[in-house]
């Protein structure tokens, strides 16, 4: 099997730039594209990739990529493929895909080709006299993309998408995924030393991965990948992986993060779901309405998410809200403040031009994220 594989981080657009980020501090060299992020890597790359990234969706295996035109053309190549190399004589192999601006528009004809010709591959590669393939081994999905002509086919070596870390025992009616909360921490100018506080923290989960990333805890510590089946992988390596995340956790570092939420309720979930991720006793959970908050504490980070008024309706209560939170954030000159909403009258209602606004997307709202930068704390001589 060769050592080097194409790999995909796939992205949340806006996010691309930070994956990419990360990719890099793994010790990857990557480029950019809408909606991904490329590298090259060993096998143990994909386990890494999957354990540490914090902001990608998932990690994808690049197979091959070709031009076709016709269904011929993308049955032969297709079969071309060295797919014996990736999957055993009894892998389990649904086939997903999409289609933009090809001449081969039907997603549904397009994989059962590419279906049929790893089918006709993988009973070549083991010499299978039988009809058909008996599929109870490990699962690789397979996806084939196809845009302007050009097919890539991959196979998602992440499984469940990384936003699911497995601490979430609950949640409210619009959670903010996992991937996106660490990137709005990721793109503050918190450090581990400094007080944060999330004041609409819901069902925990900015809270959580402020953590996470606070003791440089990978996300996904606490949950299983479909590629850990993998013969070609192997346990050896996962556990090498798993092993490099136990090594380079930093559990003595000490922190103050605290949410807070007017529902009760999401302050129990909160607190369950942190217990869940194992970070129950470093965070601290409150009832609290956020026109409420003060604090003599100092050089602090705020990250929020409040209601954004997407209904008419919520709107007065969500603005009155707003002009609450800047008067109670009036006085804390020397905190850094970052507020996600898609109300575009956000800064007249909150009392201040942000320093920084950057467009970023929660599932399908189009957002800004408001940027009031602090003073800097004094330097130690």
């Amino acid at each position: 099997m060769k050592n080097k594989y194409k790999l995909i981080a796939t992205a949340a657009m806006g996010l691309e730039s930070l994956v990419a980020k990360e990719v890099k501090d793994l010790g990857y060299d990557c480029t950019v594209d809408n909606g991904k992020v490329i590298f090259y890597g060993d096998a143990l790359a994909i386990c890494r990739a999957n354990l540490w990234l914090r902001t990608a969706d998932r990690i994808k295996v690049v197979v091959g990529e070709f031009k076709a035109a016709t269904f011929d053309q993308l049955f032969e190549q297709t079969k071309a493929l060295p797919w014996g190399d990736y999957l055993p004589e009894d892998a389990e192999f649904p086939v997903i895909g999409k289609s933009v601006k090809s001449q081969l528009s039907s997603v549904p004809d397009c994989q059962a080709i590419v279906k049929k010709a790893v089918v006709n591959k993988i009973k070549q590669h083991y010499n299978i006299q039988s009809d058909w393939l008996d599929e109870k081994g490990a699962v690789y999905k397979i996806e084939v993309a196809i845009l302007k002509d050009n097919v890539q086919l991959t196979i998602d070596a992440s499984g469940i998408g990384l936003h699911k870390r497995g601490y979430r025992a609950d949640q409210g009616e619009a959670p903010l995924k996992e991937t996106l909360a660490a990137a709005l921490v990721m793109l503050t100018n918190w450090t581990p030393d400094k007080p944060f506080v999330d004041p609409f923290c819901g069902s925990g989960t900015i809270a959580i991965e402020a953590a996470l990333i606070g003791q440089n805890i990978a996300p996904g510590f606490n949950r299983d990948f479909v590629s850990e089946d993998w013969h070609w992988i192997g346990d050896a390596l996962w556990e090498r992986a798993r092993q490099e995340v136990e090594e380079k956790a930093n559990y003595d570092q000490p922190l103050d993060i605290s949410g807070y939420d007017i529902d009760h309720r999401m302050i129990s979930i909160a607190k369950e779901n942190a217990f869940e991720a194992g970070l129950g006793e470093l965070i601290s959970f409150k009832q609290m309405q956020v026109s409420d908050f003060t604090t003599k504490k100092e050089y602090g980070v705020i990250v929020g998410n409040p209601p954004y008024g997407e209904r008419l309706g919520e709107r007065p209560e969500v603005e009155k809200m707003y002009r609450g939170m800047g008067k109670a954030y009036k006085e804390l000159d020397t905190w850094s403040i970052y507020i996600l909403t898609s109300h575009e009258g956000f800064e007249s209602f909150f009392g201040r031009k942000a320093t920084k606004k950057r467009k970023l997307f929660n599932g399908f709202i189009k957002t800004d994220y408001y940027q009031y930068w602090g003073k800097r704390p004094p330097r130690n001589n």
